[in-house]
């Protein structure tokens, strides 16, 4: 018998297990973390038939974590007490690891990093959840433990292979998760019950402690509420191990100080709807065009871009060689035990033992080329937008064509780590059947913190339930933040375009991005000396002009190199323009004008070169 609607027929619909909720709970004294604990697994038997866990812990197994707790101070631990749900193909110390295949089943003795470093932070692990069978599958379906199913609407999937993760914190049965993602399992379950789903650049979390579905490509994922809670949970699961040769040192642009409120004019890439897919859900359909308008109200401007490259890359991850290592993650099943593999999940890996190496190669070599076209049109955009899913399937749906509505869940995610990516899954609105959509933000490397952001912007625009609760999901992070991967610096002369000095801004790939005036509080001089020949630009708010100057976007990674490279008098220091705003801009020392001639009077660098004519 299907159950539709599950969560509004009890009472847990009104909790907030949100971070913040539960510890002001916690100082108020009005809850403690045990009883907490104990409310979950009372709540998990009313939701036993979701097929959510493979191992909810007991109080016993709890009470090692529950009992440091007494030795570690809430305002320094910033998870003090906070629950969490571990996808259980992640290592959690003396609790089975299954990877959704009981034959496979091993005891580990130590945590994954990830998982540890969350409890060093206060987290309370509630238990290992269920997942398609060797994270092979965006659905949910594909576990002997049973299909998880849809927090919202028993009879659709939840969205996997991440499935019981994000369903556990969708009903409130824990304030965050742990999931991983290969293909979108962590962006696919986020969309499908109303959660944000990171999907960190590959090497941010460690790998140390997970079974890999495909190890150059896998990711460890987290599902919450909003980015306010997930920002706080990456900032203490990440962090580089050299156990993990895929692990990488996160960079100063990305830490979690800045994470914000993205404010400004975003230009975002989007996919042109020749190339837009929904396989027939036109709630899905409905919900991204809503979802676009709303947004363009909210300051963002839309470029399209071709989607035909980035469709291409996400053909290769199941069509192609990679398929090979999910092979080698469950050989030892396949070659002695294949009859324990759940079957369509073996009709998929079996064959990975096949592809030659010239198959890899040759995979990698169009990637490649492919990579290099993606790359220029994100270039030109501060992030891309795609729809989450194009449509979300029923159970009954998913197992009549499990292979074909698989990747047909995939149009949107496939691509992403084959070519370096990060994203972040954030809920926008509900359908017409009352069902959640989301979309998804995709950057480059390391650009997690900028889009969380971006996404903490769509959610205060946007605002929505926490999961399938009740309460509103909406972060409270209003400080703003601009693009940190860029640095914008004002030029008043040999620096100008067309000018002596331009090439050290365009070499190190800097782009005019407008040309305006200062405020009306400078003077500008003609210093001595030369080629080339400067201008001084010195703060005068009594006897000041308006200045023309162009304002250049200058790579941070770059920007110390061509500081270092300014002679005195000149520097570099903030100067005010026309509309308010202060950018980094060339400034001169006071004793560097002495004696030099004063062309306030011309308002611009231009002007006194067209008298020398």
């Amino acid at each position: 018998m299907s159950i539709s609607m599950r969560t509004n027929d009890t009472n847990e619909n009104t909790l907030d297990m949100g971070f913040s909720a539960l510890r002001s709970a916690f100082q108020a004294g009005t809850t403690t973390p045990e009883s907490v604990m104990a409310d979950i697994r009372e709540r998990a038997a009313d939701y036993k038939d979701h097929n959510i866990w493979i191992h909810l812990l007991t109080d016993a197994e709890q009470a090692v974590w529950l009992d440091a707790l007494k030795d570690k101070d809430m305002e320094t631990h910033p998870l003090w007490g906070i629950p969490f749900a571990i996808k259980d193909n992640i290592d959690l110390a003396g609790i089975p690891t299954t990877a959704g295949c009981e034959a496979f089943a091993y005891t580990p003795t130590q945590s994954a990093k990830v998982v540890q470093q969350l409890i060093d932070a206060g987290a309370i692990p509630v238990g290992k959840t269920n997942l398609d069978q060797f994270a092979t599958g965006l659905n949910g379906t594909r576990s002997p433990y049973g299909a998880c199913h849809n927090s919202f609407n028993y009879d659709y999937i939840s969205g996997g292979s991440s499935s019981g993760s994000a369903v556990a914190v969708a009903l409130g049965l824990a304030s965050f998760s742990l999931g991983t993602d290969t293909a979108g399992s962590g962006r696919i379950p986020a969309c499908f019950n109303n959660l944000v789903g990171v999907k960190p650049s590959i090497g941010l979390l460690s790998a140390t402690g997970l079974v890999p579905a495909c190890r150059s490509l896998d990711c460890i994922t987290i599902f919450a509420y909003n980015t306010d809670d997930a920002n706080i949970a990456l900032a203490a699961a990440e962090g580089f191990d050299a156990k993990d040769g895929y692990s990488r040192q996160n960079p100063f642009d990305n830490q979690a100080r800045h994470y914000g409120l993205r404010t400004g004019l975003l230009k975002v890439g989007v996919i042109p709807a020749h190339q837009l897919k929904f396989f027939g859900d036109e709630n899905y359909e409905k919900a991204y065009l809503q979802t676009l308008a709303l947004l363009k109200e909210q300051g963002f401007a839309f470029q399209e871009i071709d989607y035909a490259p980035f469709d291409e890359i996400a053909k290769l991850l199941y069509e192609g060689p990679w398929v090979s290592e999910r092979y080698i993650a469950a050989q030892p099943l396949i070659d002695d035990n294949p009859e324990a593999i759940f079957p369509v999940v073996r009709e998929i890996i079996a064959p990975g033992g096949k592809p030659p190496a010239t198959a890899l190669f040759q995979a990698q070599y169009r990637i490649r080329d492919l990579q290099q076209t993606c790359m220029q049109q994100m270039a030109n955009v501060d992030c891309l937008l795609t729809p989450t899913a194009g449509r979300h399937f029923t159970v009954a749906e998913m197992l009549a064509e499990p292979i074909k509505r698989n990747s047909e869940l995939g149009y949107y995610t496939n691509f992403m780590n084959l070519i370096d990516l990060a994203s972040i899954a954030v809920p926008t609105v509900m359908t017409d059947n009352d069902m959640p959509f989301g979309i998804t933000l995709v950057g480059p490397t390391f650009s997690d913190r900028m889009l969380m952001s971006i996404a903490n912007r769509i959610q205060q625009a946007l605002p929505l339930k926490k999961g399938a609760l009740e309460v509103m999901a909406a972060p409270s992070t209003t400080s703003p933040v601009g693009n940190n991967q860029f640095i914008d610096v004002m030029v008043c002369g040999a620096h100008l375009a067309g000018q002596p000095l331009n090439w050290q801004l365009t070499e190190r790939g800097a782009h005019l991005k407008t040309t305006t005036t200062t405020a009306s509080t400078y003077r500008m001089y003609a210093l001595a000396g030369g080629p080339p020949l400067r201008p001084g630009l010195v703060l005068d708010k009594d006897k000041g002009d308006a200045i023309e100057v162009e304002v250049w976007s200058v790579s941070a990674q770059h920007f110390g190199s061509f500081v270092a490279g300014i002679p005195a008098p000149l520097g570099i220091g903030k100067v005010a323009l026309a509309d308010g705003s202060q950018v980094a801009g060339f400034i001169c020392e006071p004793y560097g004008v002495e004696g030099a001639q004063d062309i306030t009077y011309l308002k611009g660098w231009r002007a006194y070169l067209a008298t020398l004519k």
